[in-house]
């Protein structure tokens, strides 16, 4: 028999609420201890996704599994591998953090709970502040005693729905480090983010979600070169050089930023055109300051991807 390796498949999944279509045939494969980020916009029906997964919501059609179990036929056997961190922290304000653990503790029946609830407090870096109460903690303590409330009972597939929201580059960065942590043990992650740093920096395979479809899907590095990769970008001494240049390369494909007074040039990588581009400025009278190989990024390979689906739709 083949080992299986993927920890959720999903299948052509629909889900309408009312007469908006949400989800119009999502499929996708998260393989078991990797990190998979689901990426969109506000509104692309990312934490629908999840809802279905976690066993919250039902699909209308379609199907899903969680660890090979079908998420609509054996939901109390999904939920006994999983855990779900959703967009606010589930924490109980007027308990310690020490007691919110040790509530999830009860709750999952641990054995030597004292020992698990020990062990989260130092690895969240939570030991001046466990016997406080909960409404007494920042944002990002917040969202740390949420994730390890989350550990108990060490599920295989921890779901992140939006974890990094409304946190602090601080705290976000400490996060980015929980969530590689866990992987790095063996822990399936599957994210939802609207963060494109987010999905690069963490995600081994990332699934682009828009208007309920999945669009593009990949690791990083393969999603970027879905952007022609002649990219250069050019830097100007002041304003009018940036317009003279702009006026000069018409027939490129640009991209201005008047703050940092430079144009981002497509071109199609080529010596030859990158040559034509340069010298056609420089019969023009305009100086180049500053000249760079400009890589494709996530923000460029998402706005590509919206800008033509809107065009499709138009």
């Amino acid at each position: 028999m083949e080992k299986q390796t993927a920890a959720i498949t999903a299948s052509d999944l629909h889900k309408s609420f009312k007469k908006v279509d949400v989800l119009k045939g999502v499929s996708f494969n998260v393989e078991k201890g990797t990190i998979f980020a689901l990426l969109g916009a506000n509104g692309a029906g990312k934490t629908t996704v999840i809802n279905i997964l976690t066993t919250l919501t039902n699909a209308d059609s379609g199907t899903a599994s969680v660890n090979g179990y079908d998420v609509s036929k054996q939901a109390s056997d999904v939920r006994s591998h999983i855990s779900l961190t959703g967009q606010f922290a589930a924490v109980d304000d007027i308990l310690t953090g020490r007691e919110n653990l040790e509530l999830i503790c009860d709750l999952r029946h641990i054995e030597n709970s004292k020992d698990t609830v020990d062990k989260l407090i130092k690895q969240f870096d939570l030991e001046d502040a466990a016997d406080r109460r909960a409404g007494t903690y920042s944002g990002g303590m917040r969202r740390r005693i949420d994730i390890a409330m989350s550990l108990i009972g060490n599920p295989s597939i921890i779901f992140f729905d939006e974890p990094t929201t409304g946190l602090d580059p601080q705290s976000r960065n400490g996060m980015w480090e929980t969530i590689k942590s866990l992987a790095n043990n063996g822990t399936t992650i599957f994210l939802t983010t609207q963060y494109l740093e987010e999905a690069d920096q963490l995600a081994d395979k990332i699934a682009i979600l828009n208007k309920g479809k999945i669009v593009a899907e990949g690791t990083a590095q393969a999603l970027k070169k879905l952007l022609p990769q002649g990219q250069v970008e050019l830097k100007f001494s002041n304003q009018n050089q940036l317009d003279a240049a702009m006026n000069q390369l018409k027939s490129y494909e640009t991209t201005a930023d008047n703050e940092a007074l430079t144009l981002a040039v497509t071109t199609d990588g080529t010596v030859a055109q990158l040559t034509r581009l340069l010298t056609k400025l420089e019969n023009a009278h305009v100086e180049v300051v500053e000249f760079a190989q400009k890589a494709p990024s996530l923000d460029d390979v998402f706005l590509k991807i919206v800008n033509e689906s809107k065009e499709k739709k138009s």
